[in-house]
């Protein structure tokens, strides 16, 4: 059983938790994470998630995301998720999201890095990704188009791919 941390409307701990797959009581919310790795020529990493995926399976996603485990800072989940799913090791300690996004439940960070990371260095975890590749703005919205890959609203993407500029590459 997953258990993940309950904030308040203000981020604020509330000392509850609440189960993954089960309703949030009223006022209490969790935490996500997501990184966004580009390229230096612009483009994203793009995973596939698995087909076992409850949500969205074989569908193309962002880099990597997850929700935070109870105990889990933003940063500390976000280099869990990315040691898990891709096989890589990144120090977020001296990072921040570079954005936040409200949802229903929660709280989603997006943290940006930009690196020529090669695909073959990943080692995809079998529960969750089945493939990766680099991906253009404009393949990311065709996917999105053809129905490849997540339903995110394209203004998103494309901030996304705006947020990138100057962000320093970082070495992984």
């Amino acid at each position: 059983m997953e258990t993940w941390d309950a904030y308040d409307v203000d981020r604020i701990p509330t000392g509850k938790s609440v189960i993954r797959g089960e309703k949030h009581p009223e006022g209490l919310y969790h935490m996500v994470v997501h990184v966004a790795i580009f390229s230096t020529d612009g483009r994203l990493l793009i995973q596939q998630r698995c087909t076992q995926k409850a949500t969205f399976p074989e569908k193309w996603d962002v880099t990597v995301g997850g929700s935070a485990l109870s105990g889990e800072t933003s940063r500390q989940a976000m280099r869990r998720e990315l040691r898990e799913e891709l096989g890589l090791d990144v120090d977020f300690s001296d990072l921040r999201p570079r954005l936040t996004v409200n949802f229903e439940d929660g709280f989603d960070d997006y943290y940006i890095i930009v690196n020529d990371i090669e695909l073959s260095s990943l080692v995809f975890q079998a529960e969750e990704v089945m493939d990766a590749r680099w991906a253009t703005l404009d393949e990311v919205m065709s996917m999105i188009d053809s129905g490849e890959f997540i339903p995110y609203m394209k203004s998103f993407i494309a901030f996304l791919f705006e947020m990138r500029n100057g962000v320093d590459n970082l070495n992984i």
